[in-house]
């Protein structure tokens, strides 16, 4: 790993949780929003996912929003369910990782996410691996709904760095989603791009 560091900032998505934002495309398709690839992707949001990411959007709103869009009737259990299909699983081994790296760095979470997928994920991490949420292995979370903010804006890593007294030269930020990990160079902060493929298990934090 890069030397000098004392902070590492973890991405969610894609970084410690398995997703597949195909699934979540084909539930939507299937269940009537058949231009939803349009709407949504990894890179390019609409506004309304924007806005939901960052708060200014309630969960309800969201909700018809997306049943407005449906070229068929389509319920709110099922634009949950198509939107969460995307949450897979959290290998056991990463969550290792983070209990073993809390020994000797500072941990922090930053993740682009929105309240449904927040109460998806903690109660994956709580059925299969008997944790309440993802707090118990960082010393601080942020999630972009909650402080209104997302990657790639700066501000966000101004206020990780600023609010945790962090030197960005001294911290680590892994991410897969190029856009973000720009931004987190234009701060000076050490950056590692989790490539298709690749995993912190496999990439980065090898078991010697």
């Amino acid at each position: 790993m890069i030397q000098g560091i004392k902070h590492i900032i973890f991405d969610l998505g894609g970084v410690l949780l398995n997703i597949d934002y195909k699934l979540t495309e084909h539930a939507f398709i299937e269940a009537g929003i058949t231009n939803f690839p349009e709407l949504y992707s990894q890179l390019q949001q609409t506004d309304l996912f924007d806005k939901f990411e960052m708060g200014q959007v309630s969960r309800q709103e969201f909700v018809s929003a997306l049943q407005h869009v449906s070229s068929t009737p389509i319920t709110e259990a099922q634009v949950l369910h198509a939107w969460n299909a995307m949450i897979l699983d959290y290998p056991l081994r990463r969550l290792q990782i983070l209990q073993q790296l809390r020994l000797y760095y500072d941990l922090v979470l930053l993740s682009n996410t929105n309240e449904i997928h927040e109460e998806a994920f903690n109660a994956l991490l709580l059925r299969n691996h008997g944790m309440p949420n993802l707090g118990v292995f960082f010393d601080k979370v942020y999630l972009s709904h909650r402080v209104g903010l997302r990657k790639p804006m700066v501000s966000i890593f101004e206020r990780v760095l600023q609010e945790n007294g962090f030197k960005p030269e001294e911290t680590l930020f892994i991410d897969d989603s190029p856009q973000h990990i720009a931004s987190a160079k234009l701060m000076g902060i050490q950056t590692i791009f989790l490539k298709k493929g690749m995993t912190i298990e496999d990439d980065v934090f090898k078991a010697k």
